[in-house]
């Protein structure tokens, strides 16, 4: 602990996105107070368009809600038997989206916003911190996302004495759902899957043929792209690929990737199969705007509308915003952080969110929950409790504070790159862990990875219940 314990002392927490809101919440549910620290409206970025806390810049989507076997439906549901703040108000204004979490974005950000402004335990100063907090604030999170302030992330490489990595993120472009042409779209999700909210009609597709994919491709390579002089060279992160990016890396590997025929049947001409599909996905709950799925780009805005009309059914497409792209910034948290997300060089700080090195909304927002926690066990004089590494939270933080071997050869060295939240991040079951169903001899096909998948999820739910249970009853550190 870093000083004595005093739970009448407010935690400071620099950041509003999902992350920093998420934390400022757990803190105060806590019965902690605790002052929100929020730049915007004073200082703006490149990608927020409100003042408004938790604004989602990118997709409008929290990925699967499928928490029997998909990891992050998994974390969806440790989230919300951890009472998150983010999952709630996700919750409340989810749109339809198959078998994924999306929402309006203006409704869940309002009603943030709201929970917080409302909560009497929470102060939200709207003012820029410019470097590292002083120390007679006592315990803070930065939670400042990927695009932290110049003056604060050169603050933070100094007290480090590292350097931190940077990619690239890039936003899709949203269109106005009057201007897509329907006599050549259907409303379909993938495989008819129905999810929260979802009536198995979730998406917008517009199908392509062999020519005019081969042509879409061709328009992709040779578009306008935004030049980033110095920030060329610097790697993106291979789960927000601008979508000129994926068509350099082969001809095919659109239609196997975001633009998958796949699992739909084009209700204008069941028996014809696209070569290519391009999906569109509801972004507000009125259904007036809907997102292009996978298509972040890095396309000037006149080469982005003259390419994407280019796509059968969005020959007249209106854009309510274009895509575009911003730096995002991360720590290398394994060597920087410990175990419970307190900076090595001042363990008064904590870091949360996306600049600890996780990738995705309900990541980052995860993250903060689990600082916002720490913190305030620590303010209760209570020795902060982490979660089992068998839970998607303990997965995922595992990940963040530990990156992984190079190779055997080299024990010490360890590479860490952002990452969502993945089986792979997930301890090996005990053997027999896996039960095959009454009269199974044999799994067949894909079952047995289903099954490794339920078996995985199960245990970790039940070990997140087991310790969310126990944690608040920890014995004050020594």
């Amino acid at each position: 602990m870093t000083d004595t314990a005093d739970h009448t002392k407010p935690v400071h927490v620099i950041g509003g996105g999902l992350a920093g809101s998420e934390a400022a919440w757990q803190i105060a549910q806590a019965g902690v107070p605790v002052v929100l620290h929020e730049m915007r409206p004073i200082r703006g970025t490149d990608a927020h368009l409100t003042d408004g806390l938790a604004e989602l810049v990118c997709s409008n989507s929290f990925r699967s809600d499928d928490a029997e076997t998909n990891a992050v439906g998994v974390l969806h549901a440790e989230m919300r038997l951890a009472g998150s703040l983010i999952m709630a108000c996700g919750d409340l204004n989810q749109v339809p989206a198959g078998g994924a979490l999306a929402v309006d974005r203006v409704g869940f950000s309002d009603a943030v916003t709201k929970a917080l402004n409302d909560h009497p335990l929470v102060t939200i100063e709207r003012e820029e911190v410019t470097g590292l907090p002083p120390a007679e604030w006592g315990r803070t999170i930065i939670a400042t996302g990927p695009l932290t302030a110049p003056s604060l992330a050169e603050s933070i490489g100094q007290v480090t004495g590292a350097d931190a990595l940077a990619f690239f993120d890039a936003i899709a472009p949203i269109v106005h759902a009057e201007s897509i042409d329907m006599d050549i779209c259907w409303y379909q999700s993938r495989y008819d899957k129905v999810g929260p909210g979802g009536t198995g009609k979730d998406y917008i597709n517009c199908p392509m043929t062999e020519a005019e994919y081969s042509a879409f491709v061709d328009a992709l390579l040779a578009g306008d792209k935004t030049s980033f002089k110095d920030w060329e060279g610097t790697p993106y992160f291979d789960g927000c690929l601008p979508i000129e990016v994926m068509a350099e890396r082969g001809r095919e590997t659109l239609r196997h990737g975001p633009m998958k025929p796949m699992g739909l049947t084009n209700a204008h001409k069941p028996t014809e199969k696209a070569y290519a599909v391009v999906q569109l996905r509801q972004d507000n709950a009125l259904g007036t705007l809907f997102n292009m799925v996978g298509f972040q780009t890095k396309l000037k805005y006149g080469a982005q509308t003259e390419i994407f009309r280019m796509i059968p059914g969005l020959q007249n497409a209106e854009f309510a915003r274009l895509g575009g792209l911003h730096r995002n910034t991360y720590l290398n948290s394994p060597v920087l952080l410990d175990a419970t997300l307190r900076l090595k060089a001042r363990s008064d700080i904590r870091f949360a969110g996306q600049i600890t090195g996780c990738e995705g909304y309900v990541e980052s927002a995860a993250i903060g929950l689990l600082a916002g926690r720490f913190a305030a066990a620590e303010a209760r004089g209570l020795a902060p409790s982490v979660p089992p590494a068998t839970s998607a939270f303990g997965s995922l933080l595992g990940h963040i504070t530990g990156g992984h071997i190079v190779s055997d050869d080299e024990p010490g060295k360890r590479s860490f790159q952002p990452m969502n939240v993945n089986f792979g991040l997930f301890p090996p079951l005990d053997p027999g862990a896996i039960v095959r169903p009454e009269g199974v001899k044999r799994f067949r096909g894909k079952d047995k990875t289903i099954a490794k998948k339920r078996a995985m999820a199960h245990r970790a739910l039940a070990d997140c219940a087991a310790w969310l249970g126990d944690s608040d009853f920890r014995q004050a550190a020594e």
